[in-house]
């Protein structure tokens, strides 16, 4: 090996040191997508009651609302799927991981800890724990808690607050997803918030990554000639994560849309009708 060619890829350019310091940053909110400002309120008023939560992850969502390295608000692509077909992939992350890595989407892995915290790696250094907040009709919100190892600083670990907005339309499903998020690393954090307005765009797009994938998988998973069906039969689901996947493509299975029992508050349905999905089935 020629030695001088092992130092060049050892040594990184100014411009290419800030990307991967913001990309460190960014990518602890995908574990679950310039700078605002602190929020005003000690309690993000959208997660109800602080009492409602143990004390650790109470004290974790104050940590990132009060103080926030940075935030930002991305929107994803459509996603021409059924509004139920859409919140079953947001709802079952490990199994849109493993479609994402059986059509090359993404290197993704997560792993169910049960039905509100996952396991999650990206395969390029960032792994953490996620769990769900709250979910409503049209909103989820997250917490991710984990760490970044890279080349340039080594470990950094911080905390997200994510909220994902769901908005169905008469053929589509659109998403819009708000970050919060708190490096504990001091000297990172305060290169983050120096870069953003520069490398804003890096953010973004880390950012988007997760809804990109969750959206070309749902499509992937109505379209009748696309093989989902005999894709996840032969994948190691476990069979209620299968099922809950299953029950919301009447395409595929020829039968009535899922619907989740309303007496469950962290039940998502659809607010819109699907006549015309349903027609064809």
């Amino acid at each position: 090996m020629n030695p001088s060619s092992h130092f060049k890829r050892r040594v990184l350019s100014p411009r290419h040191q800030s990307q991967r310091l913001l990309a460190a940053a960014t990518v602890l909110l995908t574990l679950a997508t310039g700078a605002s400002g602190a929020p005003v309120s000690s309690w993000p008023s959208f997660l109800g009651s602080r009492e409602t939560f143990p004390t650790d992850v109470s004290a974790a969502v104050e940590r990132v609302w009060i103080e926030p390295t940075l935030s930002r608000t991305v929107n994803g692509p459509s996603a021409h799927v059924p509004f139920d077909v859409y919140v079953a992939f947001m709802d079952t992350p490990e199994v849109t991981a493993a479609a994402a890595r059986f059509r090359k989407l993404g290197s993704y892995e997560i792993q169910a800890l049960d039905d509100d915290r996952y396991r999650a790696n990206d395969g390029d250094g960032a792994q953490g724990v996620a769990q769900v907040l709250r979910r409503e009709p049209r909103r989820s919100v997250i917490l991710s808690q984990g760490q970044h190892t890279g080349p340039i600083l080594g470990t950094i670990r911080g905390s997200a607050l994510t909220v994902l907005d769901l908005e169905p339309r008469a053929d589509a499903v659109d998403s819009r997803l708000t970050a919060y998020v708190h490096i504990d690393n001091r000297v990172a954090a305060a290169a983050a918030r120096l870069l953003v307005p520069s490398f804003g765009f890096l953010a973004d797009r880390k950012l988007g990554e997760g809804l990109r994938v969750t959206t070309e998988v749902a499509e992937w998973a109505v379209d009748r000639s696309g093989g989902f069906c005999e894709w996840l039969a032969r994948e190691p689901v476990p069979p209620m994560r299968r099922d809950r996947i299953l029950a919301a493509l009447p395409l595929v299975r020829g039968g009535p849309r899922s619907k989740r029992h309303s007496t469950d508050p962290k039940s998502v349905t659809s607010p819109a009708p699907l006549e015309q999905y349903e027609e064809d089935s």
